[in-house]
């Protein structure tokens, strides 16, 4: 079996991690003025090992950083910083961009799973690219709403970064072109989403103000344009996804 995205992207953040933690120690040894051999002897670590963790081309385990650390007077901390959400996808949200890529003119050209760099890092579900306009949407597919406040935010700063990505070379190929980057949230409309919709419809409204007929117009039809940020719902029965003609009844905007 192939090894995945995530696989990839883990040894690669794992040799940074490496390096930079190598750079580290030997940086406060030489700071401190302690020889290679001694830290070695003091943290019970064979001076061949040593030198390795300092060059990045070791895989250390965390208890032989620790005793490191300790003899250099430091402190070691791992922890787990949230940047732009989880790049994992239940079958729900399969579902729904199969539903969204099969009402798409051709007009629009659809690229899953494109990775961005900078300033966040992460992985937006789809972009749409529009032939006959200037717009490039990000797509969020999300079926189970439960920080409405984060999932908005990790939306937003995944569509700022997508010039980071290889996609953007593409888009820009044509030098008189200026791409707007639009947003597009796929939302399962069920009782959950449909509540969050209602209780803070200020915020829904503030971040996707587009209306849902308008955004489906410009993607079900070949001169329509994008009318902006906004939401389209997604009913899933018998595990078929549709993707609705306008808000579920009782969801205000």
């Amino acid at each position: 079996m192939g090894r995945t995205e995530i696989h990839r992207r883990a040894a690669a953040v794992a040799r940074e991690q490496q390096r930079a933690i190598g750079s580290d120690i030997r940086r406060q040894r030489e700071d401190a003025g302690i020889g290679l051999r001694r830290l070695a002897r003091a943290s019970e670590v064979s001076a061949a090992h040593l030198c390795e963790i300092e060059r990045g081309d070791a895989r250390p385990s965390s208890e032989v950083l620790n005793r490191i650390a300790i003899a250099l007077g430091s402190d070691l901390r791992i922890r787990l910083y949230p940047t732009t959400g989880p790049p994992l996808r239940d079958r729900n949200q399969t579902r729904m961009l199969e539903a969204l890529l099969r009402i798409l003119h051709p007009r629009w050209r659809a690229t899953l799973e494109v990775p961005v760099l900078r300033p966040a890092r992460g992985v937006i579900d789809c972009v749409l690219d529009d032939d006959a306009g200037p717009d490039v949407v990000a797509v969020e597919a999300e079926s189970d709403i439960r920080r409405f406040e984060q999932q908005m935010r990790w939306a937003t700063e995944k569509a700022d970064s997508l010039p980071s990505s290889t996609l953007w070379s593409f888009v820009t190929a044509d030098p008189g072109r200026r791409p707007h980057i639009g947003r597009l949230m796929l939302l399962r409309s069920t009782y959950a989403s449909r509540s969050i919709a209602r209780d803070f419809p200020g915020l829904l409204a503030a971040a996707y103000p587009a209306d849902s007929r308008a955004i489906r117009l410009a993607l079900t039809t070949p001169d329509a344009t994008w009318p902006g940020n906004g939401v389209l719902w997604v009913s899933i029965r018998g595990g078929t996804a549709h993707v609705l003609d306008r808000r579920p009844p009782g969801v205000p905007g």
